[in-house]
């Protein structure tokens, strides 16, 4: 089954990516958005791209509104995309994304959490072999549409040929290199795909197995890493259990 039945346990459980979406995370993104390329989602292609995420997220639209209402005060011009990686308890890789405006605080939160968990974090990029970064757009179907013609349009960008069909949602999930996510977002929409979310993901390619109670381990450490506002999402390349595989 290969790298899209992978793809298709990671988009729909997000168990390798334990995605941190809280609004509060959510509305950084606003912000930053905003911050590059204004308040408008109709003249900002970042800007619209966040909001169909945060949508997707249950995030009510009065959060967003008001999110991009408090980005025209605030100095985002700090904020950096921050990568932190490691290995966690029993040789699991776990790579930390975040957005931060203070690195020495956010570096001091991930550290205690790779400490507590007698992890060890480090350097920038120690662990990149282990996981691919990709760009994800999930769209809805279109009547009639070829789905190895619009892989073919898209080669260029890197999109991947297998992808995610969900027949039950009629949505299709592809995944691209990281460097074409705008020009991605831009074909799908001048081709009148709807974008039902579109983010960054990394996608193990070494999975490992682990005990149950190795398991529940790991979990405890994720989820603390998510607790930090600056965490955005966190991956690690633990193979999914029997129930999550199902």
């Amino acid at each position: 089954m290969g790298r899209a039945f992978e793809y298709r346990k990671a988009a729909k459980l997000k168990r390798w990516g334990h995605m941190a979406k809280t609004f509060t995370k959510l509305g950084k993104q606003i912000a930053i958005a905003v911050k590059s390329g204004g308040p408008e989602p109709e003249n900002n292609p970042t800007l619209r791209a966040v909001i169909a995420t945060a949508k997707r997220e249950n995030m009510p639209k009065d959060n967003i509104e008001r999110a991009i209402k408090n980005a025209m005060g605030k100095d985002t011009s700090e904020y950096k995309e921050v990568p932190y990686e490691g290995y966690g308890p029993h040789g699991i890789a776990v790579f930390v994304d975040t957005l931060t405006d203070n690195t020495t605080r956010t570096v001091a939160d991930v550290r205690s959490v790779f400490n507590k968990f007698s992890g060890s974090l480090g350097t920038q990029g120690s662990l990149s072999f282990l996981f691919d970064h990709k760009c994800v757009f999930t769209f809805k179907k279109k009547e009639g549409m070829d789905m190895d013609e619009l892989i073919l349009e898209l080669i260029d960008f890197e999109v991947d040929d297998e992808y995610d069909d969900d027949e039950e949602a009629g949505e299709i999930t592809i995944y691209g290199g990281p460097t074409s996510f705008g020009d991605i977002q831009k074909y799908l929409e001048e081709n009148g795909y709807e974008i039902v979310s579109a983010e960054f993901t990394r996608i193990p390619n070494d999975l490992k197995d682990v005990t149950p109670e190795q398991r529940e381990t790991i979990d405890k450490m994720v989820e603390k890493l998510e607790e930090f506002d600056d965490v955005q999402n966190v991956y690690t390349n633990m193979k999914p259990s029997v129930e999550e595989e199902g």
